[in-house]
């Protein structure tokens, strides 16, 4: 059975920095990325970061510069380094991996997600 546990979310100040973390279990394929999502209502999930397994990363233009996308050896933990916070920030953040198997099926994998509030 897999499972995706998130941890770190709550409130912050503008300026303010979270770390938030996400552990995985039980994933039997070969995992090809990590990323995290956010969303807010009535607004479309939206991708914030991006690690492959190479470890190569990528983020949305609105994070950039001030996120870090970072996971360990065995791709069993990806974490979001998020600093210099603002109210635009706040959201639902989703820890996601997608993964596919020896017949290149492929699986997505979500966690519960975890509220992240910026403000004064």
């Amino acid at each position: 059975q897999v499972e995706l546990v998130q941890s770190g979310g709550g409130l912050v100040q503008p300026g303010g920095s979270l770390r938030l973390s996400c552990t995985a279990s039980g994933i039997d394929a070969v995992v090809d990325s990590m990323n995290w999502y956010r969303q807010t209502p009535g607004r479309k999930r939206e991708l914030v970061a991006t690690i492959s397994r190479s470890g190569n990363t990528k983020y949305a233009d609105s994070v950039k510069g001030r996120f870090t996308i970072s996971k360990d050896a065995t791709d069993s933990l990806v974490n979001l380094q998020m600093d210099n916070l603002q109210p635009a920030d706040t959201a639902v953040y989703y820890c996601n991996i997608e993964a596919y198997d020896s017949w290149e099926v492929e699986y997505d994998y979500w966690g519960q997600g975890t509220q992240v509030t910026v403000s004064a």
